[in-house]
């Protein structure tokens, strides 16, 4: 039988959901074509779901399937931290469909300037820093990241038009660099006290939980998480320097 689901649900989704949705549409018309077909139980498919240009959530789970295949294996250790977090932020159902739709979009290629420019453009800058966060915590699941990981992950922030600094200092958060505290900070070892004081308000304001309260509990948390390395790295800084 001729297999033309994927096809239009690849246009479908693109005219609704621009290139994230094309890559969600052609991935369940692929489901549904297996489907019709007899190649998969049609219980597997992953109905009713939809994206649009700002949805989060599709978001993320299109780019981290992009840094998954980056090293050109997928671990078990990095599915269990996908499902774990989309289970807490969307429930067991929406979860199973997610991971049906990872394990799809892995199978893809995936048109990394287009998905990114689409984010860019519908996603505001604390949520884009949420997502660098987030790919990190799956490239470093496994306790170790692939350099191709690095080099995905690196392009993926330069696309969404993330700062350097901000790369960096959430880079520094989850390894351990030299100087990796005034990496965190954004500041120099060379800084001056008032400059560490200084820097610290500043990103203790960019990194508050509040700033991605409307994204969700889960998100909150994994802020807060970036918000305590901010703290930590300043009585890091003070301890070092006598700062009081």
């Amino acid at each position: 039988m001729a297999k033309f689901g994927k096809w239009i649900g690849g246009g479908l989704g693109w005219a609704l959901g621009g290139p994230i949705g094309a890559l969600f549409g052609f991935t369940i018309g692929s489901v549904i074509d297996k489907a019709v077909d007899g190649e998969i139980d049609p219980s597997q498919r992953a109905r009713g779901y939809s994206s649009k240009p700002g949805d989060f959530g599709a978001s993320l789970l299109v780019l981290v399937a992009a840094v998954m295949k980056a090293d050109g294996k997928v671990l078990k250790v990095e599915l269990d931290f996908v499902k774990k977090f989309f289970n807490k932020q969307f429930g067991s159902e929406r979860t199973n469909q997610h991971m049906l739709l990872l394990r799809d979009l892995l199978k893809q290629d995936i048109p990394l300037e287009d998905v990114c420019l689409q984010i860019k453009t519908y996603t505001m800058y604390p949520a884009r820093l949420q997502l660098l966060h987030l790919l990190f915590g799956v490239a470093s699941a496994d306790g170790h990241v692939d350099v191709n990981e690095l080099n995905v992950i690196s392009k993926i922030a330069s696309l969404l038009g993330i700062q350097t600094k901000d790369y960096e200092s959430i880079k520094a958060m989850l390894f351990k660099e030299v100087d990796g505290d005034y990496k965190i900070l954004e500041i120099t070892k060379g800084a001056t006290e008032s400059e560490i004081k200084k820097a610290y308000r500043k990103m203790a304001i960019k990194y508050h939980p509040d700033k991605v309260a409307h994204m969700g509990d889960e998100y909150k948390v994994s802020a807060k998480e970036k918000f305590q390395k901010v703290q930590e790295a300043y009585e890091n800084i003070k301890k070092s320097r006598g700062i009081k």
